[in-house]
């Protein structure tokens, strides 16, 4: 059967799904690996990495079922959540690719000071202190290797040196599978109005 017909739409459909699937394991090993070696200690920040790994396993599980089984009903739901999805990774990635150095500098400023549970983690793996300043004097404990030093660096020194390259990397790699997920809205689309050839032909499905 050439390319384009039910079995090819079927076949695609299930191999992007069997990707997302991939992808949300990895998201959630990645997550667990953090732990296990003591590289991410912030609970918020590990329950994120892991809610949307398991959201997107469920919605690529979703889809994986509504392909196999032809479900009019699951490929439809499929089909509306991967276009959301697709809007906002869009958006978002085309922000990342556009922000200038102010606006990055400014984004990351808000991100720490919404981040205090992981701060400790930059500030470790990092070996600096503070985001623009800090002191001695403070309350607060630094936990870089640099604290006891009269030279350690502020983090955002550090984190500014690469944000352009990863709001880059981060804003590229969403770009490419905004692209996957819009494949797989009009895989979907175009599925679920092509009838089985193995069923009743009088049936439309």
């Amino acid at each position: 059967m050439v390319c384009g017909g039910f079995t090819c739409s079927k076949n695609s459909l299930c191999v992007l799904n069997l990707l997302y699937i991939m992808v949300s394991l990895l998201l959630i090993g990645t997550a667990a690996w953090g732990i296990g070696f003591g590289l991410i200690s912030s609970l918020r920040v590990v329950g994120v990495a892991v809610a949307v790994g398991i959201l997107l396993f469920i919605i690529a599980l979703v889809g994986l079922i509504g392909a196999i089984k032809h479900h009019q009903v699951l490929l439809f739901f499929y089909m509306i959540i991967l276009f959301v999805i697709f809007v906002v990774q869009f958006s978002v990635s085309c922000a990342s690719l556009a922000l200038n150095k102010e606006q990055q500098n400014e984004l990351l400023e808000v991100g720490w000071n919404h981040t205090r549970s992981a701060q400790s983690d930059i500030e470790k793996h990092l070996n600096c202190c503070g985001f623009n300043s800090f002191s001695k004097n403070s309350t607060s404990i630094c936990a870089a290797s640099c604290f006891q030093s009269l030279d350690c660096p502020t983090c955002a020194s550090i984190i500014e040196k690469h944000a352009e390259e990863v709001l880059r990397v981060v804003g590229g790699i969403g770009f490419f599978f905004s692209f996957t997920e819009i494949l797989g809205v009009w895989l979907t689309y175009r599925y679920r109005n092509q009838k089985d050839p193995r069923a009743n032909p009088s049936a439309f499905l």
